[in-house]
C-alpha cells in the first residue's frame, strides 16, 4: 500500500482551535497505552519472582518483546481507538484535489438522504449532508460536481473474486487462482500472485467496484490466506500498494504492539472441488480439515502455556517462543483473528462444516455460493461464535450437481431468517463489472431494496471487518463512491463517476440518457408463490406450466409486439390500453378494443387474464451454449457428450464417410434450465453438438416448453446450420490449419449434404471465433468461395468479441454477427481487443455492428443464463443512446436470430410472450403465459 496508516493531527477546516489542542493532546495518552500494559507486565513478573523468593532468574535479553507478544495473543482485530479522529487516508495520495459533490440523492449505505451533499478530501469523506453557503470557502481548486439527484452509493465492495490471480486475458503465465500441493495450504497468499496487470480492473471499476476481497481458490479444502485490495492503480504499480489494511508486517507474523491487529481472510472450500481435484472423497475432505486443525490447536496450547510462564515471571528453562510461520495463519483463526471465507454448497457440507467450528472453536465469516443454505438456516445459526453471512450468486446455478438446487429466491429467504445476505461475483466466473445486476436480481426476486443494496455495500464491508471504513457514505470513511446515472437497482444502472480514495476513475465517462422512471427503485413482481414452492419442494419445485383453455382473452395491454414478416419486429399501433387479445388454441384471433373482439369470445367459455397494463412480444430463442444438450455442467452422464474431431484424426471407422453429426438425435427436453428459461419468455432454443475441435456439426431448433422430442412441436426444424470452430484455444492444430481445412470441405467435400446445402447456400455456415484476424481470413474465405463457384455461402460469425474492429467489411461482405455474451469481457487474448460500452466507451459492439449494416444476434454462453435473455436486450437497448429501440431490441434475441441461424421463419406460428405490468423488456413485468400456435396451446407461467 502506499504508506502505514496515518492518524495526522492537521486540523479540518472548520475545527476550532480550542478542539484542535484537545484532540492533539487526547491521542497520545491513547497511542501509549498499548505500550504500558506491555512494560506493566515485565514490572509485574520481576515482582513476582520478588514476592515469591525464588531463586534470581536472569531475564532473557529479549524479555520484554516476548511479553509484548503473550499480551497481544488475545487481542482482537479492528482498527485503532482514534481512527475516525483522522484526518488523512493512509492511502492518500499528494495532489489530489477536495471535490463536493451537491445536489444528490444518497444511499449512505444503510439510509437514505434526499438532495444531500458529500465533500471528499485527503482520501476520506469530510461532509455529507445540506452544506451551508460558503461552507467550504476556505478550500484551494475545490472541484464541484452537481449530481443533478443522481444517485450516490458507497463504492461496490466484491467479497469473492480472484481478480488480478485469475488474470484476463487469461494466459498460463498469470495463472494463479490455485496451488495443487496438497489439500491443506493455508500458509499460501493471494498476495504472492497478484497481477497488477489484469485488463479487468478498469472494466470492474466501470461497473463501480472499488474494493474487491482476492481469494485463492476452491482446489483445496484450505487454499490460503486471503487479501482486500483497492481497484485503482497506483503510483507505485505494485501489489501491495492496492492492499487495504494487510497486517503490519506481511512478510512476518509480528505486529505493531501498540495497535489492534488486523482483521486477516482466509479461503476454504468444501465440496465436489477439492474431491475432484485429489481423487477424495467428502470423508477425506473433512479428516484433512480436522488433522489441519488439530495441528494448529496443539501450537496455540503450547504457545499459551509458554506464555502464562512468561507473563508469570517463570523464566527458567523458558525456550523460545513456540512459533511455527507455516501454521500460524491457522492458529490466528483459532484466536478469532481471521475471517474465514468457506466455499460450501450442500446441506451436507454446511452441517460438517459447522461441526468443525464447533469441534476447533472459530467463526465463520460467510459461506460462499452457498446454493443450500436457503434450505437449511436453522443448521448455520449453530456455528461457533454467531451465525455466517451467504454469500450467493443471484440466478447462476446447476452448474454441477452441489450447485442443482440453488435458487433465484434464496436471498430473500436467507434474509427473512435473519441471515445477512451477500452478493458476490466470484470474478472471472462473473465479471465484477456487473455485480450490481446481482443485486438487482436478488431485489426483483424479493430481497428488500435496502439489504439488496447493502449485499454489495456495507453488508459485505462489515462481514471481512472493514466496515469502519469502507461500504458506506459516512464522515471519516474512506472516499470510495459512485454516481449512478440511474437508481442503482434500475436494470443496466452504469457510474457517471466512481472515486476511490478521492480520486475519480473514469475519464471522460460515456453517459447515456435513462427514462425519468429510472430514477427511481422499480416495481417488482409477486414471486411469493414460487418462494414458497423453492422450500417445499426443496430446492425443485415443479416448473411444468399449466395449459390454458383453448379459448383464452389477455385483457388491459397495452402494447403488442410482432414480427413485421420482412425480418424485422413491429408494435402494433392499435393495441393501447386496455385493449385485448384473443386467442383459439394458440392462435390470433382478433387484438384492440374490446368491442372490436366481443364476437370472438363468450364470458362464459373463455379464459380471462388480465395483465394490468402489460404486453405481448415475440418469444425470445437462447443460442450459444448447450441448452437442451446438457443439463449439470459438471456431470457427464446428463450431457450429450462431445463429437469427434476429424482434425485430430479420432473418427471411429464405423462413423468413417458418414454424414455430421446432429444435435437433433441427442435433445433432451424438460430440464430445469430450459424450463426456466421457458417460464422467462426463451420460447426456443437453438443448439449446436458440443465439441473441442473445428467440427461441431449440425444444431436444431427445438421448443423450450415442449415434455418430449415426440410432442408436437417440439422440434421446430431438424437441421438449422453446420457449425465449427476456428481459434487458438481449441484442442488442434493451427488455425491456418483450421482454416485450410474448412477450405477444402467448403470446396471439395461431395460426400456430405450439409456442406453441399452450405455450398448451394441453403444453410448457414456459423463460425464461433472471437479474434478480429481470423473473422478477416473467414470473409476472405467468403470472397475465395463466391469468386471460385460463383456462389455467396450464408456465413455468420458468433462469440465474436473483436468483431465490432471489423463492422465496415462484414457489412459490406454480408457476414452476420452473434454476440456471446452480449457485454463482453476479454477472457483470453483472442477476445482482448473488446468495446466495453459505456462508461468506457460510446459505442457498444452492438450498436458499431449495426451502424453498418449488419445484422446482429445475441447469444449465451452457460445455459443457466438463458433465462435472462430479456434482460441482455433490453440493456443493449438501455445502453445505446436511444440508437436501438425497443423494437430492435427484441429482434436480437428473435427474428435477427432467425435470420443469422437459417430457422425458417413460421409466420403466423411463431410464438409470443404475454407479460403482466410491463413488457418483456422491463424488470417490472412477470412474464405469465407463452403462446405457441405451432403446438396449439396457451401455457400459463
Amino acid at each position: 500500500m502506499d504508506k502505514l496508516p496515518t492518524y495526522s493531527e492537521s486540523s479540518p477546516v472548520d475545527l476550532p482551535l480550542l478542539a484542535r489542542w484537545r484532540l492533539k493532546h487526547r491521542m497520545a495518552p491513547m497511542a501509549l497505552m498499548l505500550c504500558f500494559i506491555s512494560v506493566a507486565s515485565l514490572l509485574l513478573s520481576l515482582s513476582q519472582l520478588a514476592l515469591q523468593g525464588k531463586q534470581s532468574v536472569q531475564l532473557p535479553l529479549h524479555a520484554e518483546q516476548v511479553l509484548q507478544r503473550c499480551n497481544m495473543l488475545h487481542a482482537k482485530p479492528g482498527p485503532p481507538s482514534n481512527f475516525h479522529q483522522r484526518t488523512e487516508s493512509d492511502r492518500f495520495v499528494k495532489g489530489t484535489h477536495a471535490t463536493l459533490i451537491r445536489n444528490a440523492s444518497i444511499w449512505t449505505g444503510d439510509q437514505e438522504i434526499t438532495q444531500g451533499d458529500i465533500l471528499l478530501d485527503k482520501g476520506i469523506i469530510k461532509f455529507v449532508g445540506h452544506a451551508r453557503p460558503g461552507m467550504f470557502n476556505g478550500f484551494k481548486e475545490l472541484v464541484t460536481l452537481d449530481a443533478g439527484g443522481s444517485w450516490v452509493t458507497p463504492g461496490i465492495v466484491d467479497l469473492h473474486s480472484h481478480l488480478g490471480v485469475d488474470s484476463a486475458p487469461a494466459l498460463s503465465g498469470a495463472d494463479d487462482t490455485n496451488s495443487w500441493k496438497g489439500p491443506v495450504l493455508p500458509w499460501l497468499r493471494s498476495l504472492d500472485g497478484l497481477n497488477t496487470h489484469d485488463d479487468a480492473y478498469k472494466l470492474s471499476i466501470s461497473g463501480g467496484v472499488t474494493t474487491a476481497n482476492v481469494l485463492p481458490g476452491s482446489a483445496n479444502a484450505i487454499g490460503g490466506q486471503a487479501f482486500v485490495i483497492k481497484l485503482r492503480p497506483t503510483a507505485e504499480r505494485s501489489p501491495s500498494s492496492m492492499l487495504l489494511e494487510p497486517p503490519y508486517t506481511l512478510n512476518g507474523t509480528h505486529v505493531d504492539p501498540t495497535l489492534p491487529p488486523r482483521w486477516r481472510q482466509m479461503k476454504h472450500a468444501c465440496g465436489e472441488n477439492p474431491s475432484r481435484v485429489y481423487g477424495n472423497t467428502r470423508m477425506d475432505t473433512f479428516w484433512a480439515f480436522r488433522q489441519a486443525y488439530d495441528t494448529a490447536r496443539q501450537i496455540k496450547e503450547q504457545q499459551d502455556a509458554y506464555c502464562t510462564r512468561a507473563l508469570a515471571g517463570e523464566w527458567k528453562d523458558l525456550d523460545e517462543f513456540p512459533d511455527n510461520l507455516q501454521w500460524e495463519a491457522l492458529v490466528d483463526v483459532l484466536r478469532g483473528r481471521v475471517k474465514i471465507h468457506t466455499h460450501c454448497y450442500e446441506a451436507v457440507d454446511l452441517d460438517d462444516f459447522v461441526r468443525l467450528t464447533n469441534e476447533f472453536q472459530f467463526p465463520i465469516a460467510a459461506f460462499h455460493h452457498a446454493h443450500e443454505t436457503y434450505l437449511v438456516p436453522g443448521t448455520l445459526k449453530q456455528a461457533y461464535g454467531h451465525t455466517p453471512a451467504a454469500a450467493l450468486f443471484a440466478t447462476n446455478a446447476r452448474y454441477k450437481r452441489e450447485a442443482y438446487r440453488g435458487s433465484e429466491f434464496a436471498p430473500r429467504i436467507l434474509a427473512e431468517n435473519g441471515i445477512d445476505v451477500v452478493m458476490k461475483s466470484d470474478h472471472p466466473v462473473l465479471n465484477s463489472r456487473f455485480l450490481l445486476y446481482e443485486a438487482q436480481q436478488a431485489y426483483m426476486y424479493g430481497l428488500p431494496a435496502n439489504l439488496a443494496l447493502a449485499a454489495v455495500t456495507s453488508t459485505p464491508a462489515r462481514i471481512m471487518g472493514q466496515d469502519h471504513r469502507i461500504g458506506f457514505v459516512r464522515e471519516g470513511y474512506d472516499a470510495d463512491l459512485v454516481v449512478w446515472d440511474s437508481h442503482p437497482l434500475a436494470l443496466g444502472t452504469t457510474p457517471q463517476q466512481v472515486w476511490i480514495d478521492g480520486i475519480p476513475q473514469l475519464s471522460q465517462p460515456a453517459v447515456a440518457s435513462k427514462p425519468t422512471s429510472f430514477q427511481q427503485a422499480p416495481r417488482t413482481p409477486n414471486f411469493d408463490l414460487e418462494a414458497a414452492a423453492a422450500i417445499k419442494y426443496e430446492g425443485l419445485p415443479p416448473l411444468i406450466p399449466k395449459k390454458a383453455k383453448e379459448l383464452v382473452v389477455f385483457a388491459n395491454i397495452s402494447s403488442m409486439f410482432v414480427p413485421d414478416g420482412m425480418g424485422g419486429v413491429m408494435s402494433l399501433a392499435n393495441v393501447g390500453e386496455g385493449s385485448v387479445v384473443t386467442l383459439w388454441k394458440g392462435v390470433v384471433q382478433c387484438w384492440g378494443a374490446a368491442a372490436v373482439c366481443a364476437s370472438e369470445f363468450t364470458s362464459e367459455d373463455a379464459e380471462w387474464i388480465d395483465l394490468e397494463g402489460g404486453s405481448i412480444a415475440p418469444g425470445l430463442i437462447s443460442y450459444g451454449s448447450p441448452l437442451g444438450l446438457e443439463e449439470i455442467q459438471g456431470e457427464s452422464s446428463t450431457h450429450d457428450g462431445t463429437v469427434f474431431d476429424p482434425l485430430t484424426g479420432s473418427i471411429p471407422s464405423i462413423l468413417a464417410g458418414s454424414e455430421l453429426i446432429k444435435a437433433s438425435d441427442g435433445l433432451q427436453f424438460a430440464g430445469r434450465d430450459t424450463l426456466l428459461a421457458y417460464r422467462a419468455g426463451v420460447t426456443a432454443g437453438v443448439t449446436a453438438p458440443s465439441s473441442v475441435g473445428l467440427i461441431s456439426g449440425l444444431s436444431t431448433a427445438f421448443s423450450t416448453g415442449a415434455a418430449h422430442r415426440l410432442e408436437d412441436g417440439a422440434v421446430i426444424q431438424d437441421v438449422v446450420a453446420l457449425h465449427v470452430q476456428i481459434g487458438h484455444s481449441n484442442q488442434g492444430p493451427s488455425v491456418s490449419t483450421q482454416i485450410a481445412a474448412l477450405r477444402n470441405m467448403l470446396l471439395g467435400d461431395k460426400s456430405s449434404t450439409a456442406f453441399a446445402e452450405l455450398a448451394k447456400g441453403a444453410i448457414p455456415l456459423v463460425v464461433q471465433v472471437q479474434n478480429a484476424d481470423i473473422i478477416a481470413s473467414l470473409i476472405e474465405l467468403k470472397k475465395e468461395i463466391r469468386t471460385r463457384t460463383g456462389t455467396d455461402i450464408q456465413l455468420t460469425v458468433a462469440g465474436a468479441d473483436e468483431a465490432h474492429l471489423l463492422a465496415k467489411e462484414l457489412g459490406e461482405a454480408g457476414v452476420g454477427v452473434i454476440l456471446a455474451p452480449s457485454r463482453p469481457f476479454p477472457n483470453d487474448w483472442e477476445s482482448k481487443r473488446i468495446l466495453p460500452g459505456p462508461p468506457l466507451t460510446n459505442e457498444t459492439a452492438i450498436t458499431t455492428l449495426l451502424a453498418h449494416g449488419v445484422t446482429v444476434g445475441i447469444g449465451i454462453v452457460e445455459q443457466w443464463s438463458a433465462r435472462n435473455t430479456r434482460f441482455d436486450v433490453a440493456w443493449a437497448a438501455l445502453e445505446s443512446f436511444d440508437r436501438i429501440s425497443k423494437e430492435q431490441a427484441l429482434a436480437l434475441a428473435s427474428v435477427n436470430l432467425e435470420k443469422l441461424l437459417g430457422v425458417k421463419p413460421s409466420g403466423g406460428l411463431s410464438d409470443m410472450v404475454a407479460t403482466r405490468g410491463g413488457t418483456i423488456l422491463d424488470s417490472e413485468a412477470k412474464v405469465i403465459g407463452i403462446i405457441s400456435p405451432r403446438r396449439g396451446i396457451v401455457d400459463l407461467i
